[in-house]
């Protein structure tokens, strides 16, 4: 098998392109190629051209940057059977690979080359525009979120403000301008949002998003279904109090939560806001007026060493071995009605 190392010279803080490069190439046995994006879209472009002109090999390609990185990777690679992905996490955030129990599971080479690979599903996100149709492997989220993902990437290079605290900033600014989002949000055809205002909604494949924020604790890649977590809007000073047990993962079991959080796990979402709308889809900006979210099943290979202890859906299952054979917990908040929702 060729391996593939897709390589984003823009992620992170520094270049770290010949080291990637010079660490791979020390490794003997293993058929390795580098390929350094040029701009943006451009490693959808490199491994969707080379899966079509070498249908006959089996390749993986791996996300060298962060999780904008990986989707583009694995929206190059979807759709080939020739093709799977891995991912070196070297971005600001590294969201995805929390799923997996963390960046440090994917940092040795070696253990990235052995890896065994899991059909895992991604979400669609289709906005109606011709030839912006795209695949998520994360999460995507909107409101208060979208602008945070904005500020994050104007500041994710500068000092201080910038690099792990991204998203703080990204939070302060949108205490400032996104308490209260107009939007219609219909899950599975039931309404989620209340009174056509939210203050964020996350529609998860993975666990993690902003670096540190575990927003779906229950979400399984495997399970055919979307994780859907629509917040209500709330003031300023009860948001700074709720969130800690937002950033822990254990706002669906907080009784505190009740009223703000509709949960549902559903196969298709809706999304309507005809004054325009912005989406964050794994941290890339998508924008629009009407959006589809949907779920594709086992439609990716995903590479992920052995060893890997997954903390989500799956929490305890070790990659590699058998499934954990764990009852689920009981769901605190997704027997909870929604709140009828009028415009």
């Amino acid at each position: 098998m060729k391996h593939i190392f897709v390589i984003n010279p823009a992620a992170g803080k520094t270049d770290s392109s010949e080291e990637i490069m010079r660490a791979v190439a020390a490794i003997p046995g293993y058929d390795c190629e580098f390929y350094v994006t040029q701009g943006p879209r451009d490693a959808t472009r490199y491994a969707k051209t080379w899966l079509e002109e070498h249908q006959s090999e089996q390749a993986r390609f791996y996300a060298c940057g962060g999780d904008g990185t990986l989707n583009e990777v694995v929206n190059g690679v979807v759709g080939h059977e020739n093709g799977s992905v891995g991912v070196y996490p070297s971005g600001s955030g590294d969201d995805f690979v929390k799923y997996y129990g963390g960046r440090d599971k994917f940092l040795d080479f070696k253990e990235l080359l052995d890896a065994p690979e899991d059909e895992i599903d991604l979400l669609t996100i289709d906005n109606g525009k011709p030839g912006e149709f795209r695949y998520s492997i994360n999460i995507t989220n909107f409101g208060f979120d979208t602008t945070v993902a904005k500020t994050m990437i104007k500041v994710k290079r500068k000092k201080i403000i910038g690099g792990k605290h991204a998203y703080v900033t990204g939070v302060v600014t949108g205490l400032i301008k996104a308490m209260r989002n107009k939007c219609e949000i219909t899950a599975d055809g039931e309404r989620v949002d209340t009174k056509g205002r939210i203050l964020l909604c996350t529609l998860a494949n993975g666990g993690y998003v902003g670096g540190s924020f575990f927003c779906a604790p229950r979400a399984d890649n495997h399970d055919g279904l979307i994780e859907v977590t629509a917040f209500r809007p709330l003031s300023r000073i009860t948001f700074v109090r709720l969130l800690g047990a937002y950033t822990n993962g254990t706002h669906l079991d907080d009784p505190r939560f009740q009223k703000y959080i509709t949960y549902r796990r559903a196969k298709e979402v809706t999304v309507k806001a005809p004054e325009g709308f912005s989406m964050s889809v794994d941290g890339e900006i998508v924008d629009g007026t009407e959006f589809k979210i949907g779920i594709a099943p086992k439609a990716i290979r995903f590479a992920a060493p052995k060893g890997c202890v997954l903390i989500a859906g799956r929490k305890g299952e070790t990659v590699g071995s058998a499934p954990a054979e764990t009852p689920a917990e009981a769901p605190a908040v997704e027997e909870t009605p929604a709140e009828p929702a009028t415009v």
